[in-house]
């Protein structure tokens, strides 16, 4: 959540950092702001968007090689001008930009209170610049001292950077639990919350560890933890393309990210699948073979989106590799006791790798001795970097808030790993493996053929898209794809949805049905076909709008259902990705007409990196 930007270097930094700011509008946000030194230390904020601050500070001198900005997803405090990032020291001479929240906060606060501090906002934010001015002038440390003592003081997380009027060659960042990137140049030195404001100046990149603390100047960089340690810096390359942030002739990212999923889907099977030798690769976990032989139980943590996917995750390996499966909200799951054993595996899901949910899961199943694999799209990132091992599902960038080719290359992912730790114990034949497998290959294909019902969506869309209330309904592993439907719709267009098991549909959710009420099923051609006819009979008999995903060639549900949207002949372990292609066109459709912010719905974020 928010996004940070900062550079120091040798060009004028305003237009790096409100480009970065943009680049990182995806992650939500309510307000922004900048600081940037030019003889003296200057702050310009303002609620709304980017586009706002631009317009606030057109016609003021912004020159300066150094400064940073900041998109704020409000925590603390109404999202105002005043709560708005950066903030101030008491003497004006310290500026702090900041992700997170700082747990610690109104203790701190009381106490500088009555050493005479007076606070400007609401935020925990401006709490930890008083805090480091307060030690400054209390035992006249230097700002890099006061800086790391001040961060041993406080409890909770952050990604912050740190500018000083009376060191304006230097940037202090530093995080815990928050990401942030450091890009390396000639001279110069980028700092953002991700890669995507840095692949344009640099492709060297250094992913700041928890609990260190970086000191750029132009020409030097130091990273120290919290300790005073100094550490050795890791540079690696970023496999990121400019072209891949750009919308590149769709309206919106989202679109073009639905358009992205043969070749993502393709992408996430390279090099792993072999058809005709029935073999699965993944060496992200092939030194953990012989640890998936024996595993009891398997749990996958996940939040939104990533939790659909570990619901359709555990059919598949309960049906292929039967073991055990229980797919937890990481939300939840760390504030029970959960019981964990050493013979239990951990899949954590996340398609930023910054889930701060999903982390702190992940700290308490390895306290407990699990073994813990991660499924991520970002390289470098917190969760591939906490995990034992995983799987990058290689989906690229994916700037709309909503998921949609990050859903299928989650699933994908899941599916190699059903029929590889299935191929490891044994549970299915070479035969088999071998049919499902060349099946698998051609779904990047078969989801190039439910794209081009695209404009018969939109003639759907047209028709529900001053709907107050839809269902989504399916069973078996079409149950996660109307979970997936109805999260899509209420996260973009606004529109109340829900998604249940078609047969819960008579335990409650029918009471909803009558002529105003648009029902969407997955009904495809598979083992419990013949039961979701009968829910469709069930919503006609009171009235209800049916929206209905088929089979190609399907007559029997065209004759029941109001609008029909096909999809091709599949086999059912991998309806998923194909059935919910069409749900998130419907929902993309519905919200362009209802003219809603399609990839920056409000009160979202990206990237959940707060709890």
């Amino acid at each position: 959540m928010c996004g940070i930007v900062g550079y120091i270097g040798f060009r004028d930094a305003y237009p790096i950092i409100i480009k970065g700011l943009h680049r990182l509008e995806y992650r939500g946000y309510d307000s922004a702001g900048i600081s940037l030194f030019d003889k003296e230390l200057k702050v310009y904020k303002k609620a709304g968007k980017v586009s706002d601050l631009e317009n606030f500070v057109k016609d003021i001198d912004l020159g300066g090689t150094i400064g940073m900005g900041h998109t704020r997803w409000a925590t603390h405090g109404a999202p105002n001008d005043r709560n708005s990032h950066p903030h101030s020291s008491g003497n004006r001479k310290l500026t702090i930009i900041h992700n997170g929240i700082i747990e610690n906060y109104g203790i701190i606060k009381e106490t500088l209170v009555n050493k005479g501090h007076v606070f400007k906002s609401d935020t925990d934010t401006e709490v930890l610049i008083h805090l480091v001015e307060d030690i400054q002038n209390e035992t006249g440390l230097d700002l890099r001292e006061a800086v790391r003592v001040a961060l041993t003081k406080v409890i909770g997380a952050y990604a912050i950077v740190i500018m000083s009027a009376d060191e304006p060659d230097l940037l202090i960042a530093a995080r815990k639990g928050s990401p942030m990137v450091i890009g390396v140049g000639k001279g110069e030195y980028f700092i953002a919350s991700d890669a995507t404001p840095i692949v344009e100046y640099t492709k060297n990149v250094i992913y700041l560890n928890d609990n260190e603390v970086a000191y750029l100047r132009r020409e030097d960089l130091l990273i120290k933890n919290i300790d005073n340690t100094v550490q050795t810096p890791y540079i690696q390359k970023l496999d990121l393309q400019l072209e891949m942030l750009e919308k590149g002739g769709y309206d919106h990212f989202m679109l073009k990210e639905i358009y992205e999923q043969p070749r993502s889907i393709r992408d996430c099977m390279r090099g792993r699948i072999y058809p005709q030798q029935g073999k699965v690769q993944l060496g992200g976990i092939k030194e953990y073979t012989e640890k998936l032989k024996n595993i009891d139980r398997i749990i996958i943590v996940a939040c939104g989106t990533s939790w659909h996917a570990g619901l359709v995750g555990e059919y598949l390996i309960e049906e292929y590799a039967r073991v055990p499966v229980e797919v937890e909200y990481a939300s939840e799951f760390r504030y029970r006791n959960p019981i964990i054993t050493e013979k239990d595996l951990v899949i954590a899901i996340s398609q930023s790798g910054e889930t701060a949910d999903t982390m702190a899961a992940i700290e308490l199943a390895k306290e407990k001795g699990a073994t813990i694999f991660g499924i991520c799209n970002v390289v470098g990132a917190s969760i591939p970097r906490t995990t034992h091992a995983g799987v990058y599902t290689h989906a690229g960038p994916e700037i709309g808030v909503a998921s949609t080719k990050a859903f299928t290359a989650q699933v994908t992912v899941l599916t190699l790993m059903a029929f590889y730790i299935a191929q490891q114990r044994g549970t299915i034949t070479q035969s088999k493996l071998i049919e499902h497998l060349t099946e698998l290959n051609s779904i990047p294909e078969l989801v190039e053929r439910a794209l081009k019902s695209n404009d018969h969506i939109k003639e759907i869309a047209e028709k529900f898209k001053d709907s107050t209330n839809c269902l989504f309904l399916g069973r078996g592993s079409s149950f996660p794809v109307a979970l997936e439907g109805a999260l899509k719709l209420k996260e973009i267009s606004y529109i109340h949805a829900e998604g249940y098991p078609a047969a819960e549909m008579k335990h409650g959710p029918i009471a909803l049905i009558d002529d105003d009420m648009p029902v969407v099923f997955i009904a495809t051609k598979d083992s419990s076909y013949e039961k979701v006819i009968s829910n469709i009979q069930e919503v006609k008999a009171r009235k209800g709008h049916v929206i209905a995903i088929v089979t190609e060639g399907d007559t029997e549900v065209k004759g029941m259902a109001d609008f029909v949207i096909e999809i091709p002949q599949t086999d059912e372990a991998f309806v998923p990705l194909l059935a919910t292609i069409p749900l998130q066109l419907l929902a993309y459709h519905i919200a362009v007409m209802r003219g809603c912010n399609v990839d920056q719905p409000r009160n979202l974020a990206k990237s959940v990196t707060v709890e």
